[in-house]
């Protein structure tokens, strides 16, 4: 059970990912994480430069970086290219599309090495794949999670946050299922309220990505439910 601003704020990403996100929204989401200490903010690779400046100096909030949004579509050897740059501007994690036209078209084999390509060439540093579960099936959503441990990833996460319709607690529960603790798991995409997250993290997600405002309206909840709970 999450019961203190603390205990939330270790499990938030912080975003602005969209196509829209302009300089105002990654600097907002930037200042809201770093006062609340969400573990790390994630902008489009453009602003990841400016945005390293924003958090430098920050104890508990890292800079995350993105590859592949939102299809997945690039060539393998794109993709390392742009993971190891972003390390190189500061990023501490990185989180990559998973390549979802190759996985749904049954090209298991190049889907996984394009995994463990991005993987082995960032070592250790966290890398969070995602699977875009509303663009795939059940089963594409259990063969594609197993693809990504057997690739070594050290995340299966849902969604970019820009198709339609959320994260549901049957896909928690159906990458939960298929990998058990062989990684961990992160959610992301229309997790609005407090208790979406908490229903979410009860199914066996670790970690969520929200955009700055709704992370707000969250923090917000959490503090009036404890409020209450003391009256």
């Amino acid at each position: 059970m999450i019961s203190s601003i603390e205990q939330l704020a270790a499990m938030i990403d912080v975003s602005a990912v969209r196509a829209d996100s302009d300089w105002d929204d990654v600097r907002l989401a930037a200042l809201f994480a770093r006062q609340r200490g969400c573990v790390a903010v994630f902008s489009l690779p453009g602003f990841t430069k400016e945005l390293a400046k924003l958090l430098d100096g920050a104890t508990k909030t890292v800079v995350g970086g993105v590859i592949g949004f939102p299809s997945g579509g690039e060539t393998t050897t794109a993709k390392v290219f742009l993971a190891q740059e972003l390390i190189g501007l500061g990023c501490s994690e990185i989180d990559m599309v998973m390549n979802i036209g190759q996985l749904r078209s049954g090209w298991l084999e190049q889907v996984e090495n394009d995994i463990r390509s991005v993987k082995q060439s960032i070592g250790s540093v966290p890398l969070k794949v995602i699977l875009e579960c509303n663009k795939i099936s059940e089963d594409q959503i259990r063969i594609a999670s197993e693809l990504a441990v057997r690739a070594e990833a050290d995340w299966v996460k849902t969604g970019t946050g820009w198709t339609a319709g959320g994260t549901t607690v049957q896909q928690i529960q159906i990458i939960k299922q298929t990998i058990g603790n062989k990684a961990r798991i992160k959610a992301a995409g229309g997790i609005g309220d407090l208790k979406t997250l908490l229903e979410l993290h009860q199914a066996g997600a670790e970690r969520f990505g929200i955009g700055y405002k709704k992370a707000q309206d969250i923090f917000d909840e959490l503090v009036t439910s404890s409020q209450m709970s003391e009256l």
